[in-house]
């Protein structure tokens, strides 16, 4: 049965009520009834089996039957610092990003990047992404919905997030760790960090500022993949070395 994301303050034990997009989903695309029974999620660890008490133009109302939360992690968090691409590649980096289980994506405007995102356009795609991110998660059945920042600079990702965490960078042609052997955290509460730059590659001024801070130079080997090939792939890796596919 699906899981439904609702954000966390729609969720007042005992009651659910939904007023936003999925209410228009639920009461005009699905038509649920009052007394059927579906599952929410407040995408940050908790599910709840619901039965519908009240259908109605302003909310669907429902009472919660029972609750459960997230199994224990038993693997590091993976946050994907994604170079910004165009159109429809930054979707689907997204979505399928989300799909296999990292908890943070970050946009990063990139020195070679392709796209220069406007900054009156920043809220309009930041809304688009945490749709396409809401949407793979509840897809999916994550337990929960992966957060995405405002795109930044690879300077200012570094400030916030290398330090304290495992930072690893993909690089083309140049001679860095096989991501297959690269050491990784065990402890559930570490971060790994993977950076994935654009078609064009890093600059030079960004590997130095990722080498600054202890960021690793790590290579998928000879071959020369598109950028969004190579971000599926080295999350596929990672997420396997970490156990979180079985």
């Amino acid at each position: 049965m699906p899981v439904f994301f609702v954000p966390p303050q729609c969720v007042t034990p005992p009651i659910v009520s939904i007023t936003d997009d999925l209410l228009i989903h639920l009461r005009d695309s699905l038509r649920v009834k009052v007394a059927e029974t579906l599952w929410f999620g407040d995408g940050q660890g908790s599910r709840y089996r619901v039965e519908i008490t009240d259908v109605a133009k302003q909310a669907v109302t429902g009472r919660i039957l029972e609750t459960l939360q997230e199994p224990p992690r038993h693997a590091p968090w993976l946050i994907l610092g994604q170079s910004l691409l165009k159109g429809e590649k930054m979707d689907w980096v997204i979505q399928k990003a989300t799909e296999l289980g990292v908890s943070e994506i970050v946009p990063i405007e990139s020195r070679h990047s392709v796209v220069q995102l406007k900054a009156d356009r920043v809220d309009h795609q930041l809304t688009r992404w945490q749709r396409i991110v809401r949407e793979a998660a509840q897809q999916s059945e994550q337990w929960r919905v992966p957060t995405i920042t405002q795109p930044q600079s690879l300077a200012q990702l570094m400030t916030s997030r290398a330090i304290g965490s495992t930072g690893l960078m993909l690089a083309e042609r140049r001679d860095g760790k096989n991501l297959q052997t690269v050491a990784l955290p065990h402890d559930v509460s570490s971060t790994v960090l993977v950076l994935i730059g654009p078609e064009g590659g890093w600059s030079k001024e960004e590997m130095g500022i990722a080498d600054q801070v202890g960021v690793v130079l790590i290579t998928l080997g000879q071959h020369i993949l598109r950028s969004e090939t190579a971000a599926i792939a080295t999350i596929s890796i990672l997420q396997s070395r970490l156990g979180m596919f079985g």
